[in-house]
């Protein structure tokens, strides 16, 4: 035999061997299926001169999330409909400038206080605190600067089927006017079932009312697909706190029955939203605080349902929350663009933010949002996604 041939022959079976080898080494390791995968880190912009990071999230199943240390966003939320077509369902940019420029709290995580505070003060043990006014009269979502427009400490972590970003702000005693250090723990996380859960602790040296929140923009049939009339929404809870000039609440509650505020019962959207009923005159639409049947500070029960027709995706929340603020996006008008480069129109998403009940500090009769130094304020979260 030729000797040139033979090494050939040799060389040739050696270097198969050692692709085989290497192929093996570096399969990827989602295609294995007993590896956590890494949350990914990429820069996201700058903020007042320090780096802004994006982080993503992502589980066995391609459920994907995105969230920036830049007021705890959440940018993006991508889903599969029932055909396996995954499309991103929260409305948001895909830039930070935006975000920091022209953002309707789209993503944000909401604090010191989610929703309305009338006439921007309120009295804790006698003495009186003087918010910031950025909603007329009224302060809203924190004032001027809440925690949707402060960067936050960014932690990822994975493990045992779950990917989370844990974030942590110190809120300083005066900030927007509200007394004590708070300190803020909010941790975003991503699990293998499906589901998506926000935990929030915050503690402080001084007394303070908390309210905290996530205030994301949904359209289950895609951001930026048009309006949002035939989500079938169901809320648990059969009274509402109307409100009345500058949708601040009337301290009252009322009844849902026969009213166009009743989601008792899976029901479209649009199905009501132009009815003649005085609350829904001075929202243009929906945007009020339901009271939830069931309230349990210890375990996440069920508020609410949203079921897309079209796409079959649907969305269970549960809370330890005792209220739940429904907004259907009346305010958007078509000036904002969004990632898909389309316009954000009236209606075309809507918010369900967990939250005790908006003007609480200043409504005894409300659950109490006070929290004493040596206490912990905690609640949770939990969007479940599935399609039907």
């Amino acid at each position: 035999m030729n000797h040139n041939f033979r090494f050939s022959v040799l060389s040739l079976a050696l270097t198969v061997l050692l692709i085989s080898i290497g192929c093996e080494k570096t399969t990827p390791p989602e295609s294995k299926g007993n590896e956590e995968m890494n949350v990914l880190k990429a820069p996201f912009g700058e903020f007042k001169g320090k780096e802004v990071d994006i982080y993503t999230l992502r589980n066995a199943n391609g459920i994907e999330i995105k969230i920036t240390n830049y007021g705890g966003i959440v940018t993006s939320i991508k889903l599969p409909d029932k055909n396996g077509k995954f499309d991103d369902v929260a409305l948001g940019f895909d830039n930070l400038q935006d975000y920091i420029n022209n953002n309707p709290y789209f993503g944000a995580l909401i604090g010191r206080y989610g929703n309305r505070i009338g006439a921007a003060e309120f009295v804790l043990n006698g003495e009186k605190f003087t918010l910031n006014k950025n909603d007329g009269n009224n302060s809203l979502h924190g004032g001027l600067k809440g925690f949707d427009k402060v960067l936050w400490d960014a932690e990822p972590a994975s493990g045992n089927g779950n990917q989370s970003l844990k974030l942590t702000y110190i809120s300083k005693d005066g900030e927007e006017g509200f007394p004590g250090n708070l300190n803020v723990t909010v941790v975003y996380t991503l699990a293998d079932d499906d589901s998506f859960r926000i935990d929030y602790t915050a503690t402080t040296d001084k007394p303070t009312v908390v309210n905290l929140t996530n205030h994301t923009y949904w359209n289950l049939a895609g951001e930026g697909s048009g309006d949002i009339l035939e989500h079938q929404l169901m809320l648990n809870a059969g009274a509402f706190t109307p409100v009345g000039p500058g949708l601040i609440t009337t301290g009252e509650f009322w009844s849902v029955e026969n009213t166009p505020m009743d989601f008792t019962k899976p029901v479209a959207i649009g199905e009501r939203i132009e009815a003649d009923y005085d609350q829904l005159k001075l929202g243009k639409g929906y945007d009020h605080n339901w009271v939830l049947n069931t309230y349990n500070k210890e375990e996440p029960v069920l508020a609410a349902t949203v079921y897309e027709p079209t796409s079959g995706r649907f969305m269970e929340i549960h809370t330890t929350e005792p209220g739940i603020q429904f907004y259907s996006g009346n305010f958007l008008d078509g000036t904002i663009t969004g990632k898909s480069g389309r316009p954000y129109g009236p209606r075309s998403a809507f918010c369900l933010e967990t939250q005790h009940y908006p003007d609480s500090p200043n409504r005894p009769e409300f659950p109490s949002v006070v929290l004493n130094p040596g206490d912990t304020y905690r609640t949770t979260t939990i969007h479940k996604f599935s399609v039907k």
